[in-house]
Parts: structure tokens; sequence; C-alpha cells
């Protein structure tokens, strides 16, 4: 007999891969294809369950952007005992993440939604793109910066702005060059995310830790340096 947990666990995954079944709906066929009816056809479910899910449309549409955000995995784990290279490998996973998101089919055909339709409708979704999309990984990201200034292992007055500079350092302009349309590039998303974290580190290490992370070697020397589309 299945739990309540077991339920919710399958209530779960169904419903996510409703969502998966509409981002890609998205990404082949625009915003024209991402109807209630096509949504359902493209998951085998009801447009009632549709319905219960999501409510409306906007619903919908804000469930896939904050499923695709849940992609960008950043939890922080503790860093203050294991020091500067846990806090590092912490900020290179989540950065290799952010840059696969980012670069996916689906990031680009939600961004380009977001602007095509930015401030026409009544429901911008441009703002679900941010309170659903941005706005989390930024929370969770800079809950992990914030630990490392406790603990003392990176130093900066701002959190705002601390998170953007690493943003900027990790994202540079390729979602930009993506979003225009400029054919993808290969790159190493784990390597430009070490740079990233490298150059970062540099910017906003502690007194007593800016040495070891100057020291390190990896993908911040030139020799070492990932791709850029």
């Amino acid at each position: 007999m299945a739990t309540s947990e077991t339920q919710g666990e399958g209530h779960s995954a169904r419903r996510n891969a409703v969502l998966e079944s509409a981002l890609a709906l998205l990404v082949e066929g625009g915003e024209r294809a991402l109807t209630t009816a096509g949504v359902a056809r493209a998951a085998n479910c009801s447009k009632e369950s549709l319905y219960k899910w999501f409510g409306d449309r906007d619903g919908l549409l804000a469930a896939m952007i904050t499923f695709q955000a849940s992609k960008v995995r950043a939890e922080p784990q503790p860093v203050g005992a294991r020091g500067l290279p846990a806090l590092r490998a912490q900020l290179v996973g989540i950065a290799t993440n952010l840059l696969r998101v980012l670069a996916g089919d689906v990031s680009i055909a939600l961004n380009r939604l977001a602007i095509g339709k930015a401030h026409r409708d009544a429901a911008d979704l441009g703002q679900l793109v941010l309170d659903h999309g941005r706005r989390p990984i930024e929370t969770r990201l800079s809950a992990l910066l914030e630990a490392g200034r406790d603990a003392g292992l990176i130093a900066f007055d701002d959190t705002r702005e601390a998170y953007a500079t690493l943003y900027g350092l990790v994202v540079r302009d390729m979602h930009v060059r993506l979003l225009l349309g400029e054919p993808k590039q290969p790159f190493s998303p784990a390597a430009r995310a070490e740079q990233a974290v490298d150059q970062f580190l540099r910017l906003f290490g502690a007194e007593e830790t800016t040495g070891p992370a100057r020291e390190r070697t990896g993908s911040g020397s030139p020799n070492n340096a990932p791709n850029t589309p």
C-alpha cells in the first residue's frame, strides 16, 4: 500500500515530468505551442490536472520558470571548519550548473519569450522570470557568500555587490550573445566556473586567505583559459 510520502513523491515526479514536457514544447514550437491543450497532449495528462496543479497559464509559466531555476543547485553547506577549499568547491559547482542551465535551449527560449512580452501583458513574464528564476538563485548563492564571510574566508560589505561581481565573472556576456542568436561555441562550463571563482576569490578573499587563493593553479592562467563564446 502506498504511503502518503511515496504518493507525494509520485505527484512531484509527475508534475515535474509535465513541466519538462511544457519546456520542451516551448523550445520546439515557441509561445504559440504553449497552450493548455498542447501541454496536456505532450505530457499525456488531462487539462483538469493542469488546472489543479498550476491554475491558469500564468501559473504554468511561473512553475516552468521556477522548475528551470531549481536546476541551478545552490544550497549552502557548512564551510567554516573545512575552510576555503570547501567554499571554492561549492561556488565552482554552483557556477558550473548556472552556466549549463543558461546556455541551454530552454533558458534561451524562456528569456526570449520574456523579453518579447516585457510590459505588454497584465502578468509581466519578465517579472516572473526575475521573481521565480533569477532571484531564488541570487538568494541561495548570496547565503553561501555570507556563510563564507561569516567564516572569515571572504570579505565584503555589500552582499548584492559581491553577488553581482561573481555573477558577472561567471556569465560574462555569454547569455546576451546567445539571446541575440550568436551560434553556440564549444566551452567547458566547469573550467570557466573555476576561472571565475578564482578571480572572485582574489578580489574578495579575506586577508588571511588571499595568499592560498592566489597560489592555486588551474584555469585562471591564460594557458588553461576555457574557450569563450
